[in-house]
């Protein structure tokens, strides 16, 4: 999770070949729904579709990466991770509704603080796959 302009996207595609993972882009998932409210209830449809889309390749036994904004408490509590990764490397994204609704959050298992999508994919697939 984290602001537009973060780093998910590219994170994210450091990681999926690595954890060789299923990755769940929530840009192609609002295309395929054709959604594009991102008010908070908004926010929370698409975090439902997130989580469902995540379990249905976790219960065929994948590794699922998913990465979108889940900007409040709210929507966080809709979707179910295992493994949260916080993208801390901008204090404002591109989008000012999304900055003033983004609350950072008290749990996660990894903040990542700058820009280093190697670096980061390289810890991170350590934590995960507990090497």
């Amino acid at each position: 999770m984290g602001l537009p302009g973060s780093g998910k996207t590219s994170l994210a595609k450091e990681l999926v070949p690595m954890l060789k993972a299923k990755w769940i882009n929530a840009d192609e998932v609002r295309k395929n729904a054709n959604d594009w409210d991102f008010s908070e209830e908004g926010r929370k449809r698409q975090a439902i579709r997130m989580a469902k889309l995540a379990e249905n390749l976790k219960k065929e036994g994948n590794i699922v990466v998913a990465d979108f904004i889940c900007p409040t408490p709210n929507a966080r509590s809709l979707f179910n991770p295992d493994f949260i990764i916080w993208m801390d490397t901008i204090k404002k994204g591109r989008f000012e509704d999304t900055n003033k609704m983004f609350v950072n959050p008290n749990k996660y298992d990894v903040r990542v603080t700058e820009k280093n999508k190697e670096q980061w994919a390289k810890k991170i697939k350590q934590l995960i796959l507990k090497e």
